[in-house]
Order: C-alpha cells, then sequence, then structure tokens
C-alpha cells in the first residue's frame, strides 16, 4: 500500500460480538427508515446541537464503553481483549444508515448515551457544523502515527480534528461461473448478465445510491449527477428494464446468498464478498469482479459523540483499535483495508486469504469515485423505492 499514491476516500461498517454477521455494512445514502435528504438536513439543523461532554484529559477510563456502529464491524476478539486489558465492557448497538445515526443523536438532545459513532466521511462536516461530535484528544491516541498518511487528513476533516480512519472499501459483484460461462468484467456486463443468464437469480445491494450507481457507472456518467435528463434515463432502466429480473435486494449476501449460493449474479461491497466466498462450501465457482469502468470509494472513521458519557474509554478504545495487530485482526475479520501503515505487506505476510478484494493496485483505485450528498439524493431514494415495488421485493 506504500507504493499508491493517496486516494479520494468516503464511507462504512461495525460490529459486535453479539451481533448477528448478517448485520455486515452500508453506506451513506443507505436509507433504512429515513426517508433521505430531507429527513436528513431536517435532524442536523443548526437549532439541534447538542452540548459537548467534558474532553478526556488521561485520567482514569471509566468501567463502560458504549459503540454505535454498522453492525459485525469488529473484530470479537478485539473487543474481548479490550476489556481483558483496560477494563471497560463495551455494549455495542447498530445502525443502518448515516441518516438513522444523526437522526438518533439529534432526537436525543445529548442523552443518547454513546461515547463511540462510525460516521461516512461525508456527513463529518455537517455533524461538525451542528455539534454532534466531540473534538479529539490527539495526545491520548499516540497510536494514529500507525495510520499511513494517505488515509489522514481528508476534506471532510482535515486536521483530523473529530475523525480517524476506521475502514474503507468498495462495490463490485461476484457471480457463479457454473452458471454465467462467459466472463464478465464490467458493469455493464453485469446489466445485460441480469436480464439473461441471471435474469430472476440477480442480486443487488438494498442501498438507493448503489442501485442508481450501476446505471451510471456502466454509462460513463458522474454518479453524483443532479442532471434531470440523466436521473430519469436512469430511473426508466433501473424501474422499468432491471427490477423485474431482480430477484433480491440483499446488502449481506456474504452471509447468505454466496456461501448458500441463493443467487448466481450478486452485486457486493468488497469485504462481505470475501467473507461470502471464504464461507462457500466451493468457493473455486464465485468469480469477483471490481465494478469497471468507474465505480464508488468510501470510507467509515472512528469518532466520539459531543455528548459521550465515558471519554476518557472512548479514547482508549480508539488507541487500542489502532495498534498493528489489532489493525490486522480488523482487517482479517471484516475484509476491509483499515488504512493502518504497511499493512498490505504484513497481511501478505501472515497468509491471510483473498487479499485481491482488499488491497487495489493504483489503476483500480483511481476507477473509484467518491459520492457526495446533494440535491438529487430525493430522487435517488424514489428510483430505489420504485424499483423494489417493480422487482416485487
Amino acid at each position: 500500500m506504500a507504493e499508491q499514491q493517496p486516494i479520494r476516500i468516503l464511507a462504512s461498517r461495525a460490529a459486535a460480538p453479539i451481533i448477528a454477521r448478517e448485520l455486515s455494512r452500508r453506506r451513506f445514502l443507505s436509507l433504512g427508515a429515513l426517508a433521505g435528504g430531507a429527513a436528513f438536513l431536517a435532524a442536523c439543523s443548526s437549532s439541534a446541537s447538542t452540548k459537548p461532554s467534558t474532553a478526556a484529559t488521561g485520567g482514569t477510563l471509566e468501567d463502560s464503553l458504549s459503540i454505535y456502529s454498522w453492525g459485525d464491524y469488529d473484530a470479537p476478539d478485539v473487543l474481548t481483549a479490550f476489556t481483558d486489558e483496560l477494563g471497560p465492557k463495551i455494549t455495542m448497538d447498530s445502525f443502518g444508515s448515516n441518516e438513522e445515526l444523526i437522526s438518533k443523536l439529534v432526537a436525543a438532545k445529548g442523552t443518547a448515551g454513546y461515547d463511540i459513532i462510525v460516521p461516512t466521511g461525508v456527513f463529518i462536516p455537517q455533524m461538525i457544523e451542528n455539534g454532534l461530535l466531540l473534538p479529539l484528544n490527539k495526545d491520548l491516541i499516540p497510536n494514529i502515527s500507525e495510520v499511513d498518511p494517505a488515509y489522514l487528513g481528508r476534506e471532510w476533516d482535515p486536521e483530523n480534528e473529530y475523525s480517524i480512519c476506521k475502514a474503507w472499501g468498495t462495490t463490485g459483484f461476484v457471480y457463479d461461473k457454473t452458471v454465467i460461462t462467459r466472463e464478465l468484467t464490467t458493469w455493464s456486463d453485469f446489466l445485460d448478465a441480469a436480464q439473461n443468464e441471471a435474469s430472476g437469480k440477480t442480486s443487488v445491494l438494498d442501498d438507493p445510491a448503489e442501485i442508481t450507481g450501476m446505471y451510471y457507472w456502466a454509462n460513463g456518467i458522474d454518479w453524483n449527477t443532479t442532471d434531470t435528463a440523466d436521473i430519469d434515463k436512469c430511473e426508466d432502466f433501473i424501474v422499468n428494464t432491471l427490477a423485474p429480473h431482480i430477484a433480491a435486494f440483499d446488502s449481506y449476501p456474504g452471509s447468505g446468498a454466496i456461501p448458500n449460493g441463493t443467487q448466481v449474479l450478486i452485486e457486493a461491497w468488497n469485504g462481505d464478498a470475501r467473507q461470502g466466498i471464504m464461507n462457500a462450501s466451493d468457493p473455486d465457482k464465485w468469480q469477483w469482479v471490481l465494478g469497471s469502468p468507474t465505480t464508488e470509494l468510501w470510507m467509515d472513521n472512528w469518532a466520539i459523540a459531543a455528548s459521550a458519557p465515558h471519554p476518557e474509554a472512548a479514547h482508549a478504545f480508539i488507541n487500542y483499535v489502532l495498534t498493528p495487530e489489532n489493525a490486522l485482526a480488523e482487517l482479517d475479520y471484516i475484509g476491509y483495508h483499515t488504512g493502518a501503515k504497511d499493512i498490505q505487506s504484513i497481511a501478505e505476510g501472515e497468509g491471510l486469504k483473498l487479499l485481491d478484494l482488499v488491497f487495489f493496485t493504483p489503476e483500480q483505485l483511481a476507477t473509484m469515485k467518491d459520492g457526495a450528498v446533494n440535491e438529487a439524493q430525493q430522487r435517488t431514494v424514489d428510483i430505489w423505492n420504485k424499483a423494489k415495488a417493480a422487482a416485487g421485493a
């Protein structure tokens, strides 16, 4: 990874030993129960600021730590070791979207009780502006020195005053080579196969930006477009042409559809695809493809809620998880790059499997594009809802 150029990143994932593995990852436009841009902007208004808790000073660790994150996004052994070595007992809770995270923090008016949260990069500026994040005391996080500089100083938090890279990844797909015998290499191939060999046996991510993204990426259109004509064409294709062939909207195929062979063509995030292939009884039948000619790049971040009741323990945990040993354990469990220095060579030296689904070449990285929160967000959600209806989901 040291040879690669700094990359643009944005996005998310997280976990607990007590959370079922099927609760995996989602990203910034995944809207569980919320309606999207309007709900987000309404929740994250200047009047919704919470009162920051007392910043950590390096004093005695509290006996508890509450983490609010994406599901199944940390190695259980790391969580257990933290408690065994340092004392605080960890309580985990999971959310399904950044909108859900923010809305809950705002609605609680500083009483949510969460310490560590894991927002996607693009949401961090709004969270800072609205007083939802506690400034980090980086003197208490010396292991930030173990993070590759390529994953620090991102545009949403240039000085890492509020956040530190947790993990990043991308989107592609897997297909069953025993059913789809031709080689698939692009998003256009995916969309064509979905209407042919894989009709009725295709799964897409249950995420508005991902299902519309496939159309934009395949057709050379900026997936952050706000052009009405582009969006209209996207809606027509996704809803009227593609949706009737879709069998499932599934953000967690790594825990079910891939190892069980439920579908034969599956859109997936790279780490979840890796989990699924590793857990499959016949892994050799599955082929991973990084979506091309372009696809997304997302990054999740460690942050501390402004109202955190246990700021000392929160700082201690972030520092703990950034050690090289723990960063490697996290990578192996979740299947996503954790941003640690030299982690690719370390992972290769340890013989970890399917690392081509974790690490990418500079040429591949150049095809990955950031997403954005813009005025087209509600249209994106509308297309997602209409596609699900058209597919009978």
